[in-house]
């Protein structure tokens, strides 16, 4: 059986309902953002442009070096490619803090990455799966348009998360009130939306479970070490370099699982390689935050460490060891 010729079971009412669940999640995030995340952004770029950089640029070069080592179909490279296009997932914040990591940062760049990658992730997954030399036949198969990519985006995710920002800067009682209620009833939908796209084929699962185990662990090993290298190579101080490292290395799988099904029919090797991230990132990344967070306390006393040694641009910190 071949992935590249599976299409996942998918009803039209369902895609609708995840549309709708995606664009909620959207809301929830923006509903929870405040001018101050961008002023962060304006007062201190350099963490901004240096994580900017490593998650539009070198993750989808690194990932489309991978499709080429690896010994993944055509389908699988693509699935690939989406979700190295994805923007960062929300549970980056989570594990940052767990980690000891600089949250504040976390937030901003994930605050003003959700903007741009309105705009980069449809045109990402254009440019680098054009290049591949298999996985484009399948973009030109599907006939993928990336403006109107782009469009479906910004109407499905995009819209929404301009909406909620609005609603945060005039209501922001109001925001914070219903925030927790939107954040947690999306986030449980679009957990169920995995699980029943994950009961509804799991023989392709099953059938599949080998290679996508290795690659989805190689890839998101290497998604974690490009956003703690660049930080490094960047100078940024130690609680900076723990934001970076799950803000690179989580991505939105959730999101680009619903992609798959959007705009590209429920393709099997995308849709395994989506939804299995969705899941393993997770666990990845509680494992290595635990144990970076552990390791720190054990150092400095304190999950954060010397926080007087860890300025938000590196400083004095950036010498400063895990």
């Amino acid at each position: 059986m071949n992935p590249d010729d599976v299409l996942l079971n998918f009803n039209p009412g369902s895609l609708l309902l995840l549309n709708v669940v995606l664009g909620l999640i959207m809301f929830g995030i923006a509903l929870d953002t405040t001018i101050d995340d961008f002023k962060v952004v304006l007062r201190k770029p350099k963490p901004f442009l240096i994580a900017i950089l490593a998650q539009l640029v070198v993750l989808p070069a690194v990932t489309f070096g991978l499709t080429l080592i690896l010994p993944v179909t055509p389908s699988m490279a693509l699935g690939m490619i989406l979700v190295a296009s994805c923007p960062p997932g929300n549970i980056s914040q989570v594990l940052t803090h767990r980690s000891g990591g600089n949250v504040a940062l976390s937030v901003s760049m994930t605050a003003v990455g959700n903007l741009l990658y309105i705009v980069m992730l449809p045109l990402n997954i254009a440019f680098w799966g054009s290049l591949h030399p298999t996985a484009r036949t399948l973009l030109e198969a599907v006939e993928l348009n990336p403006w109107q990519m782009l469009l479906d985006i910004f109407l499905i995710i995009g819209l929404p998360f301009l909406l909620g920002l609005v609603i945060r800067a005039r209501f922001p009682e109001f925001s914070k009130k219903t925030q927790p209620f939107v954040r947690w009833f999306s986030l449980l939908a679009l957990f169920g939306f995995i699980v029943a796209a994950l009961v509804g084929n799991w023989s392709y699962f099953i059938a599949f479970l080998g290679i996508i185990l290795l690659v989805v662990t190689v890839h998101d090993a290497v998604a974690l070490a490009i956003g703690y290298g660049t930080a490094v190579v960047g100078g940024l101080g130690t609680r900076e370099r723990k934001a970076m490292t799950f803000e690179v290395g989580i991505r939105n799988a959730g999101l680009g699982l619903g992609l798959v099904f959007a705009f590209f029919g429920g393709l099997g090797g995308m849709a395994i390689v989506a939804g299995w991230w969705g899941i393993w990132d997770i666990i990845a990344g509680l494992v290595v935050a635990t144990l970076w967070g552990r390791h720190t306390r054990r150092r400095t006393g304190s999950v954060k460490g010397d926080a007087s040694r860890h300025a938000i641009v590196g400083g004095e910190g950036a010498g400063a060891g895990a």
